[in-house]
This record gives C-alpha cells, structure tokens and sequence, in this order.
C-alpha cells in the first residue's frame, strides 16, 4: 500500500517560482495551474495528455485532496520524526549520487569509451602483486620489481614474453608470455584501458598501478573492431585428470562428430548427442553474443574467423576440451546513440566513474574555499603513534579521549573540521580499532572524512541549487509523511481500533456470508504410489487424522508425497472434486489433477445454504472496507475544514477537447 502512495505523489511538484496563475486554493492555500499541470502530465505516464473537461475534472479532485493530506502532515510536524529525517537523509544520499558528478567529464568518458570501442587491441601484460593492503616497504618492493623489469625490457632489449613467464603473478596469462588477447574498451579497470590505447603498438607502457598491483603493459597488434560474433558450439571435454588418455579418447568422438555432420546431419542434432556443455546443449549448442576479450584467445579467434552464417569451424582446442563451433551470426559495432544507454550503465559503475565524482568534488571545494592545515593532521597522527599495537588494549582508541584536539584539520564554507572531529569519524569507521601502519591509515581515513564531509556539504546545497532535485526531495518528503498520516489516520487506525471495527462489522454483517460449501482436509498426493499409500489409511475404519496420512506417505525417498489443506472451502472456488461428490462424513473418490497427482478430499461439514461469517473469518474483508469507510470519512472532514474554490475562468482555459 506504501508503495502505491508513493508511485502516486512521486509526480507531485510543489513548488513554483514566478508569477503564476492561481487554478484552486483549499483553505487560505493557493495552488498554481502551472503545478497543477505539471504534476497532471507527469501522470500520464508516456500516454497523451487528456486535457477534456472530465479527465481534469477527476484529477483536480486527487490532486486537492492530496494536497490538504499533505497540510495536514505540516502542520502535525510529521517531517521532524526521528524515523522521517533518517528516512528522507537516506534518500538524499541515494538521491545524490545522481549529481554530484561532473557532467562535461561523465560526457566525455561516454565518448571516450566509444571511440576506444571502435578498435580492437591485443595486449601482454606482467603483474606484481601489490594490493590496497600492502603496506608502504612491501609496496615500495613491488615497484622496484615492475620497474626493473621495465628497465630490462626498454633499455636492455630484454624479452617481454620471457619474463611474464618468469616473474609475473598472474597465473592466467604468464604461461603465456603474458599474453592476454584481444580487447576493448569497458572490458577490464580504467588504468589498465588507459595504458593499453595509450600505447602504440610494439611498445610497452610504463609501469602503473590498479587495485591489483603493478603493471606494464605491451601492445601487440590493433586491428578495427570486429564487433560481436553469435556461434553456437559443440564441446568434447577434455578433463586433465584423465590427461592424454582422454584427450584421446576425445579424438576418437571428434572423428565420430565429424563424419555425421559430413554425411547431414543437423549441428543441432549432433549437439544433443555429443556436446558436453550442459548449458547450451538444450538451445541447441547457441552461445550468447560476444565481443572480444570475452573468451578464451584460441576459442574467440576461430568463432571471427568464420565468414558465412552455417560455417563450421574445425576442431578448436582449448584448456576445457575440443570445440566445434558454427557460425550463426555477426554483428557489427552500432553507432554511438544506439550504444549510449549501454555505455551510460557500464561506465556509470565503472572505476573511471569515479574520475567524473572526483574533479566534481574537487571543483566543489575550490567554489567554497576548502583549506587544510597539514601541520595540524601531523600532530594528530603523532598522537595516534601512542596507541598500543599489543597487549588487551592493542590498536584500540575512544574519540573521547581526543576532546582536547580542537584544532582544524580543514576548512570548507565557514565551518573548520578539527582534530577531534575527526576521530568521532574515525571511531565510527573503525569500530574503535585502528589496525594497519599509522600513517597509512590515518592518510587513507583522512581522505575519506574529507570526501565525506564535502559530499555531505554539496548533498545539501543541492536543495538550494538544483531546482530538479530540490523537487525530487519535497516529493519524497510528501510522500512519507502522507504514508505516516495515512497509517495513523485509516491503515493502521483500521487494524488497532477494535471496537470501530466490530461495530462496523456488526453494521455491514449481512455483506459477509460463506457461499455454500464445505468444511474438510484436501489431500493432494504426488503420485499414484502416494495415493495408495494415502487410501490405505483413510479406508480404515478406525478414526483418522490427517498427521496419520502425513506419517504414512511422506519418506526420505518422496518426503513431499502428499500436501493437507484444511479449513472451509465454497463450491464456486473449489473445483478440483464435483461438488456432487462431496458427501459429510466420507472419502471422495481420487480425481487426477494437470500436473500427474491425486486429489481425495475427506468432508467433515457440508453446506447447501449461504452461512453468516464470525467477524474473524471475514477479518481480512472487514478490515480493508472498514479502511475504506475511514478513509471516505477523513476526506470529507478534510473538505470541511479546508474549503475549494477553484478559478473557473483559468480551468476553462485548461480544456481542450
């Protein structure tokens, strides 16, 4: 129900600036035709707008009601609950991830990916490993072995692929000289695309780090994109735990493959036979559609190679077994407003996002003259040396003990952030544990409060600045304070007022009845083995219950064999048994249902006659329609008290037929 609440009031704009018509006032509140018209469209939801008097007319009236919900909201002060700011501050942050970024550079990354997608690259690379968490000496070790390496290839004419077999940690391509194959744009971390289309080819980049460690690259070849490629595939797997045995028992089934395709028959009927790929062997061997750098090199090589939809490829192997692959379709790279919306999605959750986020921020702080007092974050880190790194106390910390550090690590608007501001941020993040290098880590939480604060600043500023989110958030405020005055005054009013509801229900008691029926167990048995368990016990002449049934049908080996529905059924919604067949007291006969099971029902009660429902059984009715009455009557007090007039001469004005 919230949910509907707010699809609705996510339309609602209440604010105006300017002079404007006045279309309707409720009470002393005036509210524009330009608003009126703007929330009306958005309404439409992509439909054309119907501006005849009768569709107007039914707005109009939502619409002022919502409004006088919504004063009503405000003048309960309903946005100053505890549960409503955090709820609203949650949104903000969502909210402004959307803007606070540079859009000049989120446009010109869009572009940027593009026109590197247009061209094909073929890499090497040799990495050491130097994760975030390294710290300073082992980093710094890291970097002096790229960059002897570096030295060794450019100065000493060493072989790249020689050493990538020697000295590189990753373990997927060193076996290959490093080689990683053909790729594109938005296929692997920024850094490393930086390195790769800002290489030319046959040179090796300098060396550089991602959240890996460090790299240099080697640009092989380039080529122009060959776009996508649709294939489908037999596989014969070749597991190396049988090793040459089983590649050669491999070749044995590639013969038998190939002279059945020779002498006609259907790929799709040899891939049901032979191929070992249980993803693809039910659509008939076909892949998804992929670029390059998607596959294994030896694989994505022999798929673009083929011509003509229908080629089929010879024998292909790679480290999963012998692929036969067939040529379906090829699709070259679209143009850049057919791609935009793809692009958007991959670098918006890219790495180089962040690039856009960062120059954002770092314009923020210039306009608002940021100022930091590096003097000040020494003495701090000073201080945070004395921590204890053993003993019951090791790496642990309370901001409190840093109250007396009241000196401004940085400055931004008119606000100074000092010391001991700091470390309440510190001890939030870190639970009060500070692990790690001092320094380090003192420089990398420093950099994060920053980020924090000045995204927090610029979150707020948005309100005032940006008239689109400044609307975005009153929406959101409407919203949730009309689904708390909503619940207090109809829902949840409803559900906790029981004297309201009985009388309602004793009001209203002749709407609530059972349609004729009966009262039972519906016992629903899996199979014909379930069922005759399941008769043996209800044919017995003792007394029964339905955990009998449940005992003797139910095992390890068919643990669901048969599933008890147990209450009142009303023949009109119950058809899996002829009501004719319901007989009080006794066992209907199996009926078998769609899906290959039996339904038996025991009857207990049977009713001919419509019967009055107890206000329990009828609860879930009442209580909606009681809800209806509540609500009906609040819009009628809320009319009251605030009284519509609306300016029939700009209304005319509106309609169009």
């Amino acid at each position: 129900m919230r949910k509907l609440v707010l699809t609705f009031l996510t339309s609602a704009l209440v604010t105006t600036s300017g002079w404007s018509q006045t279309l309707f006032s409720y009470g002393n509140n005036p509210v524009s035709k330009e608003e009126f018209l703007r929330n009306y469209s958005k309404n439409a939801q992509n439909k054309k707008v119907d501006l005849s008097e009768g569709a107007l007319k039914e707005y109009l009236d939502l619409y002022s009601l919502f409004r006088m919900k919504v004063k009503e909201a405000e003048i309960m002060k309903l946005d100053t609950m505890e549960s409503i700011q955090r709820e609203l501050d949650n949104y903000r942050k969502q909210l402004a991830k959307n803007y606070l970024t540079d859009e000049e550079v989120t446009t010109r990354l869009y572009k940027e990916a593009y026109e590197r997608m247009k061209e094909d690259r073929q890499v090497a690379h040799i990495l050491i490993m130097a994760p975030p968490t390294m710290g300073p000496e082992d980093t710094l070790k890291a970097y002096s072995r790229i960059d002897s390496l570096y030295k060794a290839i450019t100065s000493n004419k060493a072989d790249f692929g020689a050493l990538a077999a020697k000295y590189s940690d990753d373990q997927g391509t060193k076996e290959r000289g490093g080689t990683v194959g053909y790729m594109t744009a938005l296929q692997t971390l920024y850094p490393f695309e930086n390195a790769v289309y800002g290489t030319s080819v046959g040179a090796v980049s300098r060396p550089f780090r991602t959240q890996l460690g460090y790299h240099i690259v080697k640009v092989l070849n380039k080529r122009p994109s060959k776009g996508e490629v649709e294939v489908a595939q037999i596989l014969v797997s070749t597991p190396k735990s049988k090793g040459e045995e089983g590649i050669a028992s491999a070749r044995k089934r590639l013969d038998s493959i190939q002279r059945d395709l020779k002498n006609g028959v259907a790929f799709d009927e040899a891939v049901k036979k032979y191929s070992d790929d249980k993803y693809t062997v039910d659509q008939g061997g076909v892949m998804a559609r992929f670029g390059v750098g998607r596959m294994i090199p030896a694989f994505e090589d022999a798929a673009f190679a083929l011509k003509k939809p229908g080629e089929v490829s010879q024998p292909v192997q790679t480290e999963f077994g012998f692929h036969i692959i067939k040529l379906i379709g090829k699709y070259p790279l679209m143009p850049y407003d057919s791609m935009l919306s793809q692009i958007k999605r991959l670098v918006d959750n890219d790495s180089r996002a962040q690039t856009a986020r960062d120059q954002y921020m770092e314009k923020i702080k210039q306009q608002n003259g940021f100022k930091e007092y590096p003097a000040n974050m020494v003495e701090l880190t000073t201080k945070l040396m004395e921590i204890p790194d053993t003993g019951s106390n090791a790496n642990l910390f309370k901001a409190s003990d840093y109250s007396y550090m009241t000196k401004p690590l940085f400055s931004l608007g008119e606000t100074n952030y000092t010391q001991k501001d700091f470390m309440s941020f510190a001890e939030t993040l870190t639970r009060g544990r500070l692990m790690g290098q001092r320094q380090s880590v003192a420089k990398d939480i420093y950099k994060m409060y920053v980020s924090r604060v000045v995204n927090d600043f610029q979150e707020h500023k948005l309100v005032d600045e940006n008239e689109d989110f400044r609307n975005l958030m009153q929406e959101y405020r409407d919203g949730i304070m009309l689904f708390e005055l909503m619940d207090q005054n109809v829902w949840g009013k409803a559900s906790k007022d029981s004297t309201g509801l009985k009388a309602f229900f004793d009001a209203n008691r002749t709407k609530y009845q059972w349609e004729p029926g009966f009262k039972g167990s519906v016992y629903r048995f899996k199979n014909q083995e379930a069922l005759n368990r399941g008769l043996e016990v209800l044919n017995a002449k003792k007394t029964v219950t339905d955990e009998d049934v449940v005992k003797a049908v139910n095992s390890e080996s068919l643990p669901d064999g048969v599933t008890i529905q147990q209450g009142r059924f009303e023949f009109s919604r119950f058809t899996d048994v002829p009501a004719a067949e319901l007989v009080k007291g006794q066992v209907t006969a199996p009926v078998k249902d769609e899906d290959g099971g039996y339904v038996v029902v025991h009857v207990s009660e049977r009713f001919d006659t419509a019967t009055p429902k107890s206000l329990e059984d009828a609860r879930g009715y009442v209580v909606a329609e009681y809800q209806d009455y509540l609500e009906k009557q609040w819009n009628e007090e809320l009319r009251k008290k605030y009284p519509m007039k609306v300016q029939e001469s700009v209304f005319k004005g509106m309609v169009k037929k």
